[in-house]
């Protein structure tokens, strides 16, 4: 899953322009502000897109382990928060249709996900957005490689010199 959370180690550089119609500027903490919230947008859809994946992979689990049982086995199901006593045979075609229902839901997701990048990736070629990582990130990813190269000497145990 790709990450989205660029915005707290990068600094957003914002480039300004007139209208055609000569109007006055954009606001640029509004321009900034409509950037951030069309970015939480997106996050949101990730979120919800990896909830969802998760709830269809448990479904799969519930399937797999109740599909080779006898069909007039008892089994339990939550509903609304009441546990609720039925049979394979009543639970199974309710959990698969809950699973294909879920798998719809992602494939919608998906197509808003993608709708949502266009638009981010047109409001960034609108207001020519740039995103570029600030000096004090650079510095501490320095700092990281740096720390991760060097060892640690440590004597052998027992040694006492």
């Amino acid at each position: 899953m790709l990450s989205v959370e660029e915005s707290t180690s990068n600094v957003l550089s914002v480039s300004l322009f007139r209208t055609m119609a000569g109007k006055e500027p954009v606001n640029e903490q509004a321009v900034a502000n409509k950037y951030g919230s069309l970015r939480a947008e997106l996050n949101q859809i990730y979120s919800k897109i990896t909830e969802l994946e998760l709830e269809v992979t448990e479904h799969s689990l519930v399937i797999s382990a109740i599909q080779p049982l006898d069909p007039s086995r008892k089994c339990y199901r939550m509903i609304g928060g009441v546990l609720v006593e039925r049979t394979i045979k009543e639970v199974l075609p309710a959990v698969q249709r809950n699973k294909e229902g879920l798998e719809e839901v992602i494939s919608r997701l998906y197509e808003s996900l993608e709708k949502k990048r266009k638009e981010i990736i047109d409001f960034e070629a609108k207001y020519k957005i740039r995103i570029r990582n600030s000096d004090s990130a650079a510095k501490d990813e320095a700092g990281r490689k740096e720390g991760s190269a060097q060892g640690v000497l440590v004597g052998a145990a027992g040694a006492n010199e």
